[in-house]
């Protein structure tokens, strides 16, 4: 053997076992080159944030809801679509399903083509894919074409993995340490405002008429609405949405520029390593997955303790996802304000399993304001978790990059919701509602004690102690 190649095989080897944030608990044996270096270099160093990061971040926000409002537009008017095309509800149920079944093949191509060509690009194709299926749908309004209605939908399921790993990257790129977590919740808030507007918009415009003719007037119009805002929204982002600031806005984003160099299996290969990451991804996942199923299935949930009532079952949903918004923003505060990830991450899931309980023994009280309060109850905790979880995602896997730990985080979340949606829709159909959400509380409880175990291992927050 070479001596020369064995002193740098053993310096290499050297190198791959350290830790590559000081003082970390984590096992993971792959160092991103020069991380260490790259900190130390940052301290005394100034940084700025500019007031364009705004303008992209509301951007985002629009286009992230466009793709989102149309995820629960089927499924939220079931019985209407059933009847006018003529399909079974496990046809509606799968316009939702689609959303999560094509997310998880695609997320790795899509986070390595977010590392690789950056956020502009990867703005761009989910715009502009979420416009073509939006505008594919205008042309299946007619009780032969729900085939075609499906593909536009899956078009747009498929865009969706160029939106929901963006929020962390864009608040990581563009904001500061001390607002990085609320732009991250303002990101998600766009997500929770498409889905809001789903629930609201599709019971609101499409009516259940006797005449189908009328019905296909109803779907007609609220297509192209959609088709017409996604058109706008394209034009937004192709001139005004920018990949990154002229300068980083803090020392934990500026040393993260060394590691962009690190192949992206490796970066995937130190994420699976993370033990405390996989507990958040079950966590997590069960969490979103369970928000998943009761949205997917909200619309027969309601009608069958109060028929007539699709109009109500979209305020529902809507109150629910208006109250994660609240919770989202609030949560965000919290985590700028204090940095307890870990603490507030357990906090908001003890309350999210705790409004699945009261949930599910409030349906039948027979008025369905208590449904209202409940639901925003439930909502405000189990959809506010969702920058919590993306946030201490980015804690934990620092200095990995945020689209790639953000979009796993997701990918588990549509394992989870495609399992517990179809789950929930056989205890349903074969025992009824009570069994269906119990057995998601059930689950809840399971996800509390994994989140309760995970590691406060705050790595992003090591890093930009070291420019104080």
């Amino acid at each position: 053997m070479d001596i020369n190649n064995g002193k740098e095989l053993e310096r290499d080897t050297t190198e791959l076992a350290e830790p590559y944030i000081s003082g970390s608990k984590s096992t993971d044996l792959i160092k991103p080159p020069g991380s260490i270096e790259n900190l130390e270099a940052q301290k005394g160093a100034d940084f700025q944030v500019y007031k364009r990061r705004w303008v992209v971040l509301v951007i985002f926000t629009l286009y992230s809801a466009s793709n989102a409002l149309q995820w629960i537009q089927y499924s939220i008017i079931a019985n209407i679509v059933q009847r006018y095309y003529n399909i079974s509800s496990s046809w509606v149920d799968w316009t939702s399903m689609i959303y999560m079944i094509l997310y998880i093949p695609l997320i790795f191509p899509a986070s390595w083509f977010l590392d690789k060509v950056g956020l502009r690009t990867t703005a761009i194709c989910g715009s502009l894919g979420t416009c073509i299926g939006a505008w594919i749908k205008v042309f299946s309004v007619d009780p032969n074409l729900f085939y075609v209605g499906f593909i536009g939908q899956s078009i747009v399921a498929a865009s969706q993995v160029f939106i929901l790993s963006l929020p962390a990257r864009i608040a990581a790129v563009w904001f500061g340490p001390d607002q990085v977590s609320s732009a991250c919740s303002v990101g998600v808030f766009g997500n929770q405002l498409g889905i809001a507007v789903g629930f609201l918009l599709p019971p609101v415009i499409v009516q259940n008429h006797d005449d189908l003719d009328l019905v296909g007037q109803d779907l007609q119009l609220m297509f192209y609405l959609i088709a017409g805002f996604t058109s706008v929204l394209v034009v937004l982002v192709a001139l005004f949405f920018q990949a990154q600031p002229p300068t980083p806005p803090s020392a934990a984003q500026s040393a993260t520029k060394t590691n962009e160099q690190s192949p992206f299996l490796h970066s995937v290969k130190r994420l699976v390593c993370n033990r405390n990451y996989i507990l958040l991804l079950i966590s997590y996942g069960m969490n979103v997955g369970v928000f998943y199923a009761i949205s997917t299935l909200l619309n027969q949930i309601v009608l069958v303790y109060y028929p007539g009532h699709e109009i109500d079952a979209g305020r529902i949903g809507v109150a629910i996802v208006f109250a994660g918004m609240l919770g989202s923003v609030c949560c965000g505060i919290v985590l700028d304000k204090t940095h307890r990830f870990k603490e507030t991450t357990l906090a908001v899931y003890v309350f999210s399993m705790l409004g699945m309980w009261i949930y599910s023994f409030t349906l039948n009280t027979g008025y369905i304001s208590v449904v209202y309060v409940t639901s925003s109850l439930l909502g405000f905790f189990m959809t506010g978790y969702l920058p919590v979880g993306f946030e201490f995602a980015a804690e934990l896997t620092y200095p990995e990059p945020e689209g790639t730990s953000s979009g796993i985080l997701n990918a588990a979340c549509q394992v989870f919701g495609i399992t517990f949606t179809i789950l929930y829709a056989e205890l349903l159909n074969g025992y009824g509602d009570l069994a269906a959400n119990l057995t998601m509380a059930v689950m809840l409880v399971l996800g509390t004690f994994v989140t309760a175990i995970i590691k406060s291992d705050l790595r992003r927050q090591a890093a930009q102690n070291i420019n104080p």
